[in-house]
């Protein structure tokens, strides 16, 4: 089985990251919690929507990211039993190709650079399972897509939903 996973809000947790950088040049509180079911960006004043855009520009932002909670043990299971393959948007943002090169070196060293398909539309993809937070990317999947919970899209309801590392490791190993 050929299983494609995507990086940002699936393997690296890109939306609290969002929401820190925000604090910390605002000096304000905002919370996950006050974010379900949008953007981060949608949920901070007009004058400083484009500063949430401006974090993807910032050089180590990638880098820097979190894993996504069980994201590294499932991801080794399943590593071990498919074919898994991270496919990544990595061409809008300058900084982004490489750090998220290195950021699956210190965090997922076990998939191998083969293995990386670092793109501008996944829309080329053909496997089997397709892990993604975007239904965007889901919609033209011709395998079984799987949308993983992030606060923004926890009102999207036309594709099948995994909440957690969790919940794929029940539905894949």
């Amino acid at each position: 089985m050929i299983l494609f996973v995507d990086m940002d809000e699936v393997m690296a947790d890109t939306y609290t990251a969002h929401i820190e950088y925000y604090n910390r040049e605002f000096g304000e509180n905002l919370t996950r919690e006050e974010c379900m079911g949008h953007e981060v960006w949608q949920k901070v004043p007009q004058s400083r929507k484009d500063s949430i855009w401006q974090h993807y520009y910032q050089k180590g932002f990638f880098r820097g990211l979190k894993p996504i909670e069980n994201s590294i043990e499932v991801l080794r299971e399943l590593n071990e039993k498919y074919a898994v393959y991270v496919a990544s948007a990595a061409m809008q943002f300058p900084n982004s190709l490489l750090e998220k090169h290195q950021w699956l070196d210190e965090h997922f060293p076990f998939i191998h650079w083969k293995n990386r398909i670092l793109c501008g539309d996944k829309q080329i993809l053909r496997g089997d399972v397709l892990i993604d937070d975007r239904s965007h990317n889901l919609e033209n999947f011709v395998g079984r897509p799987l949308i993983f919970t992030s606060p923004h899209n926890i009102h999207t309801n036309h594709f099948e939903r995994v909440d957690s590392w969790e919940d794929i490791a029940r539905e894949l190993l």
